[in-house]
């Protein structure tokens, strides 16, 4: 009998050696994540025990008492790999060495949609993005408003921790955008064009929506500020767009053009209030660098391309215009008749 439980014991033994030096997670994969939001050492060592990455939930619960896990531990999400013992788990709380994730920015044209890009990314809801992002109180810290916050954000892949709160977020943006403008003569750059940082992000903002092709970019920059230096409107469609709210628009009617936000650059001068979305860094230099040109004037060519025509007086582009309007309406038609 004596012989029996001892080899019982020893088993026992090692069994929690093996669960807890060597070898403690048994589920299918790579890796496992889980969060700890506080709920209770309880809890979480159920929910440990159900995504079988702990053997056994008396293990873990000893051990957070022994290493005083529960005085260090903080709320985030972490990140388990294969055969990864229960020793190196309760090290990563106690250490909190939380899994980062990934903010991959690219186009965004609203508060709302980076409040719900934000809240998918991070440990929070979209209601307290959006609120934040519509407060200037919270918005002054930064040095910046709810017309000018897209202007924080160049777009990039970004990697924090999954539980980094807003302010901090933003504290990084803020880093990170100071840095993208100290690169590069940029800041030289722009006040050489006579235009501040935010405000060849907000013209960048509309050249991004006009094309994809980034010799035609240059252009319509050019177009763009000659007409801000001539005080003439800008004119531009992606920002009948912003006012209606309305980004599939693919024609812009005449009863458009009387809506009377700030955005429309065909009813006010000068450049909108703030961006129209978060344009690429790339758009952004090609701003930066567009050429001295004569154009005043310009539009698609009539076969669809997506390239344009320039030109310099308003007899050459109306010329143009007709033409496109022309194939436009052709193209309509036959879109209907099917």
């Amino acid at each position: 009998m004596k012989k029996l439980l001892a080899i019982a014991i020893f088993i026992v033994l090692c069994y929690e050696t093996y669960s807890v030096f060597i070898k403690t997670t048994h589920f299918d994969g790579e890796k496992a994540s889980f969060e700890y939001q506080q709920q209770g050492w309880e809890v979480l060592a159920d929910s440990l025990v159900a995504k079988k990455i702990i053997l056994d939930k008396p293990s873990f619960l000893l051990l957070v008492k022994l290493f005083q896990v529960d005085q260090k531990a903080k709320p985030g999400k972490y990140l388990v790999k294969h055969a990864t013992s229960l020793l190196n788990i309760i090290r990563m709380l106690r250490n909190n060495q939380q899994a980062t994730v990934k903010f991959i920015l690219n186009r965004v044209r609203t508060r709302a949609e980076l409040a719900k890009l934000v809240s998918n990314t991070f440990s929070m809801d979209s209601l307290e993005c959006i609120t934040y992002f519509n407060s200037n109180d919270s918005l002054a810290a930064f040095d910046t408003d709810t017309t000018q916050l897209l202007t924080l954000f160049i777009p990039n892949t970004y990697e924090m921790y999954w539980s980094t709160p807003l302010p901090k977020l933003l504290k990084k943006m803020k880093e990170e955008q100071k840095r993208f403008w100290s690169l590069n003569d940029r800041l030289l750059k722009a006040s050489q064009k006579g235009l501040s940082t935010n405000e060849i992000y907000t013209l960048a903002s509309i050249v991004d929506e006009e094309t994809n092709y980034d010799s035609d970019k240059l252009l319509i920059a050019s177009v763009y500020q000659n007409r801000l230096h001539k005080k003439m409107p800008l004119q531009a469609c992606p920002t009948i767009k912003y006012a209606m709210q309305d980004f599939t628009l693919t024609r812009i009617y005449e009863k458009y053009l009387l809506n009377p936000s700030p955005y429309n650059t065909y009813k006010h001068a000068g450049l909108p209030p703030g961006p129209i979305g978060t344009p690429s860094p790339k758009t952004i230099d090609i701003v930066l660098n567009a050429p001295t040109t004569n154009y005043i004037y310009f539009v698609a060519k009539a076969d669809f391309s997506g390239y344009h025509h320039f030109s310099s007086t308003f007899e050459e582009h109306n010329k143009f215009a007709k033409e496109y309007q022309h194939k436009l309406d052709e193209y309509q038609k036959n879109k209907e008749n099917k």
